[in-house]
């Protein structure tokens, strides 16, 4: 694929770009400037996932518990018969996407990696609408074990949503500490497409297979050069996503990585110009009209490609 020429941020220009297995996607509707593949910063920063929870509405804690390998709520019936898999949905934007997904009538299966989360709440508000599974994305016996308890199951997405960045995001490569460039790494992606290797045949055809990946993964968009270790493993993640869309290029599913904006959450901060309850809906609309539309895409959350 030709290298992609470099774009300025400040110009919030999208320019649509497919590769070679990917289908080209619908036109949307203009939007704001201030938009999904914005170059933000990182200003707040969650020891553990990526999705923090957004000011004003923090975690619940609630006495229902999950112990591993354990359902909290059996989902037995929901109004549109669909269902998705949530991989990190205790907090922030993977909480958020499981609460719009069940308030649409979608049958909600989302992983944490600990009790007493936003999502037993969820659960419990919306008992048979609502599982959790336990998960740690960065262990791998967890992820098989998990896998393997699935087996016969079908979604209509799988979604993987966990991610972290590194504690001092300033840094930059020379000054990040080994340790914490590895941490990144495994979690935004051996683990993520750890997740998506186990996980995805469980998505039907037709279906989607969607990860969380950020605007600050798009080389061309790069022009400040911040935030050097989240940038590189959302980039990693990009390209980890493209091979494996090229080793299932004849898949009817539809790949999508997201780059879901600059949002408040606990790494967005509370300067971010928008909203969970803002970003969310419009994050889940593209999902769901990507059902049907094979090959990997790189959108945000308008629907529009982001530059790779």
């Amino acid at each position: 694929m030709r290298e992609a020429a470099a774009i300025s941020i400040a110009d919030r220009c999208f320019v649509a770009r497919t590769l070679p297995f990917s289908r080209p996607d619908a036109t949307a509707a203009s939007h704001p400037a201030t938009d999904a593949s914005q170059d933000a910063p990182i200003t707040a920063v969650h020891p553990t996932w990526q999705a923090g929870v957004a000011p004003g509405r923090p975690a619940a804690n609630i006495s229902t518990l999950a112990s591993k390998g354990s359902n909290v709520s059996n989902a037995t019936s929901a109004d549109t018969g669909r269902s998705i898999l949530i991989v990190g949905a205790s907090r922030g934007l993977g909480h958020a996407m499981a609460a719009e997904f069940a308030g649409r009538g979608w049958r909600v299966l989302g992983t944490v990696r600990s009790a007493g989360t936003a999502l037993h709440s969820l659960a419990a508000e919306r008992p048979g609408a609502v599982e959790i599974e336990t998960l740690d994305m960065t262990d791998h016996d967890q992820m098989r074990a998990l896998r393997d308890r699935l087996i016969g199951r079908e979604f209509d997405i799988v979604f993987v949503n966990a991610g972290i960045a590194n504690r001092a995001p300033g840094d930059t490569m020379a000054e990040a500490p080994t340790d914490e460039f590895v941490r990144v790494m495994i979690t935004n992606v051996l683990g993520a497409m750890r997740a998506v290797e186990a996980f995805g045949a469980l998505t039907r055809p037709g279906g989607v297979i969607g990860v969380m990946s950020s605007g600050q993964g798009s080389i061309a968009n790069n022009r400040n050069g911040t935030n050097n270790v989240y940038r590189a493993s959302k980039a990693a993640l990009n390209q980890a996503m493209a091979s494996y869309a090229g080793r299932h290029a004849d898949d009817r599913r539809a790949m999508v990585l997201m780059a879901p904006g600059w949002i408040r959450t606990e790494m967005g901060g509370a300067n971010a110009p928008f909203g969970v309850e803002e970003a969310m809906p419009q994050i889940v609309d593209v999902l769901i009209a990507k059902q049907g539309a094979s090959g990997l895409h790189y959108l945000d959350r308008h629907g529009q490609s982001v530059p790779w």
